[in-house]
């Protein structure tokens, strides 16, 4: 591990402890629990196994092997700049690319697919971010550090880059009560991301950014009301098992359902669970890592306001897994 390597992990890992405790004592939605469904498949699973194995993925079977074929990297068009340049352009121009390819993912039912996942989440926190589909994870950041590597960037660029994304993703996913007025027209924070992982239908074309919030501002895309959203996640059940949403977003089927018909995914499908069982059953003090139940107040996306009354539900929206993967896919804006 180099230097910089070094650096950016510390200031990742003392950015998670700062925002770890900033959700505990101003939490955005209150009652979450800090081991809330899913934290063990997004720690283990999508953060640390998915994200060291697609790493090897794009930089050992795709990048590397482009600048061997093509060597664009020795034309040296970005060597010349200062450290500091290279950064803010390449942030700057991955955020533009990232605005436009996550809104129409939300506009596509077939790249939906790959970034459903995503929204899954009913209890977003500094976590959350990381949940992504491989695929998702493979494109984006194919096109995000090819070009730091095919235009000769400095070699730190690429930590220095990946630190930035981990931090502001960890940022605006967390579950902190953050005001930061006028700013929030220019770096994107909690406010408005948090709104855009709400099952709220005015919410389901709106605050595409990342980074940047003023891409939404400026394409018309901006959503950030004076109050908070009432329900969150996908309006259709969806599989809670890292690999059963892998397999989701080629073939819909019913994780409950086929966890009662099938003996064998029915012992894969609680692993997990009888595991922690065991070991909180020996010893009672870890319970919480179990988490706790937050009950939904609102069964169905909450439609937006119109002139002269709301639909009762959404009219292009399901609100169960039991349609067709057709118009499943069709019904989804998001």
């Amino acid at each position: 591990m180099s230097h910089v390597e070094i650096i950016t992990t510390a200031i990742l890992l003392g950015w998670v402890a700062v925002v770890i405790t900033l959700e505990r004592f101003f939490p955005y939605r209150k009652g979450l629990p800090f081991f809330r469904e899913g934290f063990w498949t997004d720690l283990v699973l999508y953060t640390l196994v998915q994200s060291y194995a697609l790493k090897i993925v794009i930089f050992d079977y795709i990048i590397l092997p482009l600048d061997r074929h093509f060597e664009f990297s020795k034309l040296h068009f970005v060597t010349g700049w200062p450290v500091w340049v290279q950064v803010l352009f390449f942030v700057v121009t991955h955020d533009f690319y990232i605005y436009w390819f996550h809104r129409f993912q939300h506009s596509s039912p077939l790249f939906w697919r790959t970034h459903e996942a995503h929204h899954s989440g009913k209890q977003v926190d500094w976590l959350a971010g990381s949940r992504s589909h491989a695929l998702e994870i493979i494109i984006n950041q194919t096109i995000e550090f090819a070009p730091i590597i095919l235009l000769g960037a400095d070699p730190m660029v690429v930590p220095i880059k990946a630190c930035i994304d981990a931090v502001w993703g960890i940022w605006i996913h967390c579950n902190v009560n953050v005001k930061s007025g006028r700013l929030q027209y220019f770096i994107n924070g909690p406010e408005m991301h948090l709104w855009h992982h709400a099952d709220h239908e005015e919410v389901f074309y709106a605050n595409f950014s990342t980074k940047f919030a003023f891409w939404d501002w400026i394409f018309g895309t901006a959503y950030f009301p004076n109050h908070k959203p009432l329900k969150w996640g996908l309006p259709y059940a969806f599989p809670k098992d890292y690999f059963s949403q892998h397999v989701f977003s080629v073939a819909r089927f019913d994780e409950e359902e086929l966890a009662r018909r099938s003996k064998i995914f029915r012992a894969y499908h609680g692993i997990r669970r009888r595991l922690l069982t065991r070991i909180t059953d020996r010893v009672p003090a870890l319970r919480p890592l179990h988490g706790w139940p937050v009950p939904e107040t609102h069964p169905t996306t909450i439609p937006a306001h119109r002139p002269g009354g709301n639909f009762e539900a959404s009219p292009n929206q399901p609100a169960t897994a039991e349609h067709s993967v057709s118009s499943t896919a069709a019904a989804l804006p998001r």
